[in-house]
This record gives C-alpha cells, sequence and structure tokens, in this order.
C-alpha cells in the first residue's frame, strides 16, 4: 500500500525593492499677500483698517480740533514707537511713558512739516475718542492702538478723507 502525500510547496521569489520617491511637493502659485491700508474718515472720527479691498477693522479716533485740523490726503507710516516720551511742544516739559503720557503705548507717525509730527498714538484721556480734541493727531483707545500697530509697518499708505 503506497501512501500519497499532498503537501504544496510554495516558492517565494524575490521581491523587487521598493522605489523610495521624494515626498510630493505641490506647486502653488505665488499668491501676494494682500496688503493693509489705512482710510480715516474725518467726519466719522473712525479709521478703517482694509486688506486688499475688504474692511479688516475700524476704530473709533479723536481728531484735530478748530485750527488744529488733522491732514488730510495721502500719506505714508514713517515711523512707529513702543511706549513713547513726549515732549510738549509749548512748554517744553517732557513726560516719560506711562499711565499719563498723552501719547499712550503707542505712536504711529504719517504726517511731518520737518519740525512736527502727526500721528495715531494712545490716550489716557479716553473721553476725547470720538471728538475733534486733539492738536491734529489721532487718538485711539490703547487697546486699540496696540491692535492697530501690530498690523501696519513703516511704509504703510494711510489716506485722510473728510
Amino acid at each position: 500500500m503506497s501512501q500519497t502525500s499532498n503537501v504544496q510547496v510554495s516558492v517565494l521569489a524575490p521581491q523587487p525593492a521598493a522605489l523610495e520617491l521624494p515626498p510630493i511637493q505641490p506647486i502653488l502659485p505665488d499668491v501676494p499677500a494682500e496688503e493693509i491700508r489705512l482710510v480715516l474718515k474725518l467726519r466719522e472720527r473712525r479709521v478703517y483698517v482694509y486688506r486688499g479691498d475688504h474692511v479688516q477693522s475700524s476704530y473709533p479716533v479723536a481728531v484735530g480740533r478748530s485750527g488744529w485740523e488733522t491732514p488730510t490726503g495721502s500719506f505714508e507710516v514713517m515711523g512707529m514707537l513702543q511706549n513713547p516720551g513726549w515732549t510738549n511742544p509749548f512748554t517744553g516739559e517732557v513726560v516719560e511713558p506711562g499711565p499719563e503720557n498723552p501719547l499712550g503705548e503707542r505712536w504711529i507717525a504719517f504726517w511731518t512739516d520737518g519740525r512736527n509730527y502727526i500721528g495715531f498714538h494712545g490716550t489716557p484721556n479716553r473721553e476725547s475718542v470720538g471728538r475733534a480734541a486733539s492738536h491734529g493727531c489721532v487718538r485711539m483707545y490703547n487697546e486699540h492702538i496696540r491692535e492697530l500697530y501690530s498690523m501696519v509697518q513703516v511704509g504703510t499708505t494711510v489716506t485722510v478723507q473728510q
């Protein structure tokens, strides 16, 4: 009597080495970041922050009072300071940075006649925001000037309209 064995044998063929491909890098078109620009509307006593053609945010402001009007036109941010000091242009008194400083916590200059400067700044005088109360500068609540300061840079366009 003979016994038959039904044994199956599998032969494994060597597998080719897997190809190692570099990670896929999508090719995207260069899209320039939309530029920030400021539009100050004196009659509204409000500054608008535009990113491209869209209003990103807006803030109430105080503007120059009669005889000290905020200049209109197209300007650029020319200087920025955190915790600025201030020198009274009439008395020469120097006010160090701090809670009583009339410039508040930030200064963003956009106009000069070569001697005097006008810009956006904070204020400890919160009641003045929304009024024509300054010597030409644009007063803002300190919490708003900090936000604005983080969005602009030297060269940012500032348009001041009636």
